[in-house]
C-alpha cells in the first residue's frame, strides 16, 4: 500500500478523522436538504398528487428489495468472512441515503466503512472491496433478463430498446466473467502468483454465485414491481416494460466511475428513459425524483431498524442471546 494511501487510512481511523468525516457528512446532508427544500418550494412536492395506497405499496417493496440484495451480497463472502445479513442491509441502506449527497461511487466507501466497523465481521477492507466488485458483476448479470425483456417488447420505443440491448449485453459479459473467474484464478500458470492465491481464497464458487444471482434478481424484480405501482400511482400508465426500462437505466447509470451524486444520476437516467418513451418531461422528472426519494426513505428505514436492533442488543444483551 502506498504511503499516501496508508496515511489516509490511518487518518480516517483516528478520532480526528472520524470527527472530520462526520462533520463533512452532516454539512453535505444539510446542503442537500436546503437545495431540495428550495427546489420543492418552487416546483412543488412530486408526491403531492400521487395515489397514496399505491405509493405506500411501492415503498414497502423497495424496503423488501434491500433484504434480497443483502442476502445476495452475503453469499459473495467466504463462509468464514461473511458478515451478518443485517449488517449488509444496513450498509446498502446507508449507501442509498448518502447517495443523495455524495458523488458517484462514494456510496461504496460507505458500504466498506459500515461492514468494517461491524463487530461481527472479520473481513478486511480488501475482502469487502472484492465482494463489492463481485456484487457489481452479479447486479449487471441479474439485469440481463430484465433488459432483454424490455428490449424485446414491441411497445418500447426504438431508442429505449437500443439502450436496453446494451444493458443486456453488458449483463451477458458480466455473467461470462463470473462463470470463468474461478477457473482463471485456479489456472496452473497463475496459481504461483500471490494475488492469484489471494483471489482463489475469496472468489465466489459457482454454486454461491448462482444463489447470489437468484437473490439479486429477486431484488431487482421486487423493485420493478414497486416502480410499476409507482407509475400507476402517478397516472403515467400501467406498463411493466416501462418500469423495467426505468429500473435498468437507473441501475446502469450507477456504473459510472464519477458522477455528480448517485441518486441524482440515477434519477436523471430514469427520467431520460421516460422522456424517450413519450412521457412529458415535467412528469418524467417528478416521477424520477419521487422514485429516488422513496428508495432513499426505504434505505433510511433499514438504517433506523438496524440502529434500533443494535441499541436493543446493548440494553438487553442477555435476552437477545
Amino acid at each position: 500500500m502506498p504511503n499516501a494511501m496508508r496515511g489516509m487510512v490511518e487518518f480516517f481511523r483516528s478520532t480526528r478523522g472520524k470527527v472530520a468525516l462526520n462533520v463533512v457528512s452532516v454539512a453535505l446532508a444539510l446542503l442537500v436538504s436546503l437545495l431540495a427544500a428550495r427546489h420543492f418550494a418552487e416546483s412543488g412536492w412530486p408526491l403531492a398528487h400521487a395515489d397514496v395506497p399505491l405509493m405506500a405499496g411501492a415503498g414497502i417493496l423497495f424496503l423488501l428489495a434491500y433484504g434480497f440484495k443483502a442476502y445476495g451480497w452475503h453469499r459473495l463472502f467466504a463462509p468464514a468472512d461473511r458478515p451478518r445479513p443485517l449488517t449488509l442491509a444496513t450498509a446498502c441502506g446507508a449507501a442509498s441515503v448518502s447517495g443523495a449527497a455524495l458523488p458517484g461511487r462514494f456510496d461504496d466507501v460507505v458500504r466498506v466503512a459500515i461492514v468494517r466497523r461491524s463487530n461481527c465481521s472479520e473481513s478486511g477492507v480488501a475482502t469487502v472491496c472484492f465482494s463489492l466488485v463481485m456484487l457489481g458483476l452479479i447486479d449487471t448479470a441479474a439485469l440481463m433478463p430484465l433488459a432483454w425483456a424490455a428490449a424485446a417488447t414491441p411497445e418500447t420505443a426504438v431508442g429505449v430498446r437500443v439502450v436496453m440491448s446494451i444493458v443486456a449485453a453488458a449483463g451477458f459479459g458480466a455473467a461470462v466473467v463470473i462463470a470463468f473467474l474461478p477457473r482463471i484464478v485456479a489456472s496452473g500458470r497463475l496459481i504461483r502468483f500471490r494475488i492469484a492465491r489471494w483471489l482463489g481464497d475469496r472468489t465466489t464458487s459457482p454454486r454461491d454465485a448462482w444463489k447470489a444471482w437468484i437473490l439479486v434478481l429477486a431484488s431487482w424484480l421486487v423493485r420493478a414491481v414497486g416502480l410499476f405501482l409507482l407509475l400507476a400511482s402517478f397516472g403515467i400508465g400501467i406498463s411493466f416494460p416501462l418500469a423495467i426500462a426505468f429500473l435498468c437505466a437507473a441501475a446502469a447509470s450507477g456504473a459510472l466511475p464519477v458522477a455528480p451524486a448517485g441518486a441524482a444520476t440515477q434519477a436523471g437516467a430514469g427520467a431520460a428513459i421516460l422522456v424517450a418513451s413519450g412521457i412529458a418531461t415535467s412528469q418524467a422528472i417528478a416521477f424520477a425524483v419521487a422514485a429516488q426519494a422513496l428508495l432513499i426513505l426505504a434505505g433510511a428505514a433499514v438504517l433506523v431498524f438496524a440502529l434500533s436492533c443494535k441499541g436493543a442488543q446493548r440494553l438487553f444483551p442477555a435476552r437477545l442471546v
